[in-house]
């Protein structure tokens, strides 16, 4: 026995992305977005509303970040969602966040967020709200990997937002191993 729920946008995970952008006078801002992922090999897209300052902000730059939310910064990376820059230009800053520089791209890092995706603006629907961005680098911080220099997943600790109940799940038990485990049916 299934229950409908009717047309919803109900998936597992949704993304905790934080995009972060400058805005003209180079004041970082960031908001929470979780509908988005990869689109193309080099490709993110994202669903923004236009109203929002940092899509302003992206549309005037022409380039932005994606970083991870991650446990540690849950409060900080909800409060990036709920609170508008339009209304309060300094919320990066009340987040307690701190911007660095990309090398790649004219947006910051968040230097709290380990993992981020930095992209130049390909394009932007507003009818849609659909965003495209080049994946111009990946950066993440030394402090969330492993001996092998790969993204350890419980340093990292990235989060996903569970539409079912507007809960933020940790990310964290291996179940198994792709592109591999399949093969035993072949």
């Amino acid at each position: 026995m299934r229950k409908n729920f009717g047309a919803k946008p109900y998936t597992y995970p949704q993304p905790v992305f934080i995009i972060a952008s400058y805005d003209e006078n180079g004041v970082p801002d960031a908001m929470n977005a979780a509908w988005g992922g990869i689109s193309d090999d080099t490709q993110l897209s994202l669903c923004l509303s236009a109203g929002h300052k940092t899509v302003k902000n992206i549309l005037k730059r022409g380039a932005f970040t994606v970083s991870m939310a991650d446990a540690e910064h849950m409060v900080a990376c909800d409060y990036v969602g709920i609170v508008s820059g339009n209304d309060t230009p300094d919320k990066f800053e009340k987040a307690g966040f701190h911007a660095l520089k990309s090398e790649f791209v004219d947006a910051p890092l968040i230097e709290e967020l380990a993992i981020a995706v930095e992209c130049r603006l390909v394009s932007y629907d507003e009818e849609s709200c659909r965003m495209v961005g080049e994946i111009v680098n990946v950066s993440v911080d030394q402090r969330v990997l492993d001996e092998k220099g790969k993204v350890d997943l419980e340093k990292a600790a990235p989060i996903t937002f569970d539409p079912f109940s507007n809960r933020y799940v940790k990310l964290g038990e291996v179940v198994g191993n792709a592109f591999r485990d399949g093969l035993a049916l072949k």
